[in-house]
């Protein structure tokens, strides 16, 4: 039966699995068993609760959108580019993903901060970066921006190019062949990127304690809440982390719908279509 259902794998296959997905179903079913149902509400919508889900929401937003802007061309640059040490900034930029986010926080502190790299400059234009809502932004960006640059220039890579070159044959300035063909080609995997984005900033909680702070309607984001709360009242915390969870499922499973809900471009044409007369072959 097994053969049946997965044709080609071994039997031993589907156990593991299940035994992989039970190592992340297990605690969550765990932590949902464990909620005081019965003030689950008064719990959730308390003054602190929704100030630091909303301040989470527009923080998340944001640097998803700076993500987007930042992104996009550094995506574009490290799929089509060919330059001296290309992989090296490959690699920095990816370093994130794999660095503990205190360290980044650290990093960030000693940039923006009063003594930072480029903190001091900023205090003379009167502008305070850290410990403000604008370093919530920074934090969130900097742990993110690698989820959306791995998504973007994998779209990019397998996209292929020959659209492109049709467009710029046929005369289309390099920027009308960005805006009316690569992005179109990649934009599957740039709303995939951008989704996953906005849930690593709304899970992010080390940069931006290090960072940030914990200023209540200021700094301090759902994450850092259901922190504090599990030292004082453990119920609410509970019931704070299953809103986030809950969030993050929904934000992951739009990121992994089902394809064919949007437009579709079919870059694995081995046919070619018959060109309209006139048109560059």
């Amino acid at each position: 039966m097994t053969r049946q259902a997965y044709p080609g794998m071994p039997r031993w296959i589907p156990g593991v699995a299940v035994l992989a997905a039970l190592v992340v179903v297990l605690p969550l079913a765990a932590m949902v068993a464990r909620v005081d149902w019965a003030n689950f509400v008064p719990l959730v919508t308390s003054p602190s609760a929704l100030d630091a889900l909303g301040l989470s929401l527009r923080t998340s937003a944001a640097s998803t959108v700076l993500c987007i802007v930042l992104g996009v061309p550094l995506a574009l640059v490290l799929a089509r580019g060919r330059f001296p040490l290309q992989g090296l900034l490959r690699s920095l930029v990816l370093l994130p993903l794999v660095l503990p986010p205190v360290v980044g926080g650290i990093a960030l502190l000693y940039t923006f901060g009063r003594q930072g790299l480029l903190g001091g400059a900023l205090e003379v234009l009167g502008l305070q970066v850290a410990f403000s809502t604008a370093a919530v932004v920074l934090a969130q960006t900097f742990v993110a921006l690698p989820f959306l640059v791995v998504s973007l220039e994998g779209a990019l890579r397998t996209g292929g190019q020959r659209y492109e070159a049709v467009a710029a044959t046929l005369g289309a300035a390099p920027g009308v062949v960005f805006r009316r063909v690569t992005l179109p080609l990649v934009l599957p995997g740039l709303a995939s990127g951008a989704v996953l984005a906005f849930a690593r900033s709304l899970g992010e909680f080390g940069a931006t304690l290090t960072f940030a702070g914990s200023l209540q309607g200021v700094t301090r984001t759902l994450p850092l809440e259901i922190y504090l709360q599990r030292e004082t009242d453990p119920d609410a915390a509970v019931a704070l982390s299953l809103v986030l969870v809950a969030v993050a499922v929904a934000v992951v499973a739009l990121a992994y719908r089902r394809p064919g809900s949007g437009p579709r471009i079919s870059v694995g044409r081995t046919t070619p279509e018959p060109a309209p007369s006139g048109s560059v072959q």
